[in-house]
């Protein structure tokens, strides 16, 4: 590995892609950092010591997360990725639903440039809407509910500061946005999905660090050893595919031969990946925001149903929480796959282009061989992805990490880990294929 790593370095062309996305890594942790002008950062950071976690904290949790704990300290980059995040996902989801949208899907380059443009625009319009949001919140002292009156976050809360925020805010957004598709297009990877990766991992110094303060180091120990037992079945897992054969026939065009060539149709394990996590954690925090905006947790005498949210849904260790949670993202699960993967569509690209199943005749029986397999290993990949979610909220107790919000700020485990090898691995591959183009050894051999 370090041979392969030294060899990437020594090829000027793959260590310029390596070192520009060092760079830009760098600077978005820059700007993650950077209070919004009108924004006290000293007052931020005694709040942040007064509030040990709130409803709210649960609420914005995956932002906070995917932000890199940006979000809680109103940087220029406190929105982090999230916004485009979503907007990919609704625009996917439009495709399902929108003529307009499928042919475009199916256009190919072109099509694809107009559902990112489209997916530009939805984003900037949601990180609107979100810093709009998030300052009414700080404005409010419901984004730190425990804040003294004397650390106000924003301390001039005049229209025209406060505009000032949004806009640093939305601007902040497009910046990040811009940043992934320059990694994208020049650099090494998905950029989008290092900039997630960067921010989740810049969190695992300060969190081990709380994890040894508050209990003693053979817990830390045990802590390390589960989360090295987790990433190598994440691993294992994440590898995992169903390969099925595919033969294409010979045909003679002119006076050459093509096809007879035999392929493999790789079917992932978990070929959802990190989505149905994140539609499972957005749809519990419905309830706890709406009780949230009704004052259900300051509620003196709450009502029966914000008792329950209370009980049942903020208590992230609530088993009604966990089983509630597993559910979800079994369903989500199911449900992306159905609507990213199309049988009919793929079993008719390959009757085009010649191809087909050895066994399975082309056509309708060749869908219906990839619908029976893909319902087949989507059961257990839903299963284990729900695993994984779930499992730091087993491990509140344990870490000290009582307060709401914990278990999806925990970067040891659940989404964090799914994500962090995740891209780890896709970037991986991704120099082993430019190793491999010129002539080098494998990045893990």
């Amino acid at each position: 590995m370090l041979g392969a790593l030294r060899s990437a370095f020594a090829t000027p062309d793959l260590r310029r892609k390596i070192l520009f996305t060092i760079g830009i890594l760098v600077v978005y942790r820059l700007g993650a950092s950077t209070p919004s002008p009108g924004v006290s950062y000293g007052n931020i950071q005694q709040c942040l010591e007064q509030a040990q976690g709130g409803d709210n904290q649960n609420i914005y949790s995956l932002v906070n997360l995917f932000s890199g704990g940006a979000l809680l300290q109103l940087s220029v980059f406190a929105l982090g990725i999230m916004p485009y995040i979503t907007a990919s996902i609704i625009t996917q989801l439009l495709t399902v639903v929108i003529p307009r949208y499928e042919q475009l899907k199916k256009e190919g380059q072109s099509g694809q440039a107009k559902l990112t443009q489209y997916t530009r625009y939805l984003t900037i319009a949601l990180a609107v809407l979100q810093a709009t949001g998030i300052v009414a919140l700080a404005i409010r002292g419901q984004l730190f509910p425990d804040c003294p009156p004397q650390f106000p976050p924003i301390p001039d809360d005049s229209v025209f500061n406060l505009v000032v925020v949004v806009v640093v805010m939305t601007a902040g957004t497009a910046v990040v946005m811009w940043l992934g598709e320059m990694i994208t297009e020049r650099g090494i990877g998905n950029g989008m999905s290092l900039l997630i990766f960067a921010s989740i991992a810049a969190r695992i110094p300060t969190e081990g660090k709380n994890i040894l303060d508050q209990n003693t180091p053979l817990v830390f120990a045990v802590v390390c050893v589960f989360v090295l037992a987790i990433v190598a079945s994440v691993v294992f897992v994440e590898l995992g595919q169903r390969r099925i054969p595919v033969q294409y026939a010979k045909r003679m065009v002119g006076r050459r031969m093509y096809g007879g060539t035999s392929t493999y149709l790789p079917l992932k394990v978990n070929q959802a990946g990190v989505i149905p996590v994140i539609f499972g954690s957005s749809l519990l925090y419905l309830p706890q925001l709406l009780a949230q905006l009704t004052g259900a947790s300051e509620a003196s005498d709450p009502s029966w149903w914000q008792d329950l949210i209370n009980r049942h849904l903020v208590d992230q260790s609530s088993f009604v929480f966990i089983a509630l949670y597993f559910l979800l993202i079994v369903f989500f699960t199911y449900f992306y796959v159905s609507i990213t993967f199309n049988p009919e569509d793929r079993a008719e690209e390959m009757k085009k282009f010649g191809g087909f199943i050895p066994g399975i005749r082309p056509g309708r029986p060749t869908a219906e061989y990839l619908s029976f397999v893909l319902s087949r290993i989507t059961l257990p990949g839903s299963l284990y992805l729900a695993t994984v979610a779930v499992l730091p909220n087993f491990f509140l107790d344990l870490t000290g990490g009582q307060e709401q919000g914990a278990a999806q700020n925990f970067p040891f485990g659940g989404t964090a880990v799914l994500i962090l090898v995740g891209v780890g691995l896709n970037t991986i591959q991704q120099i082993e294929a430019q190793l491999t183009q010129r002539n080098y050894e494998g990045f893990l051999r």
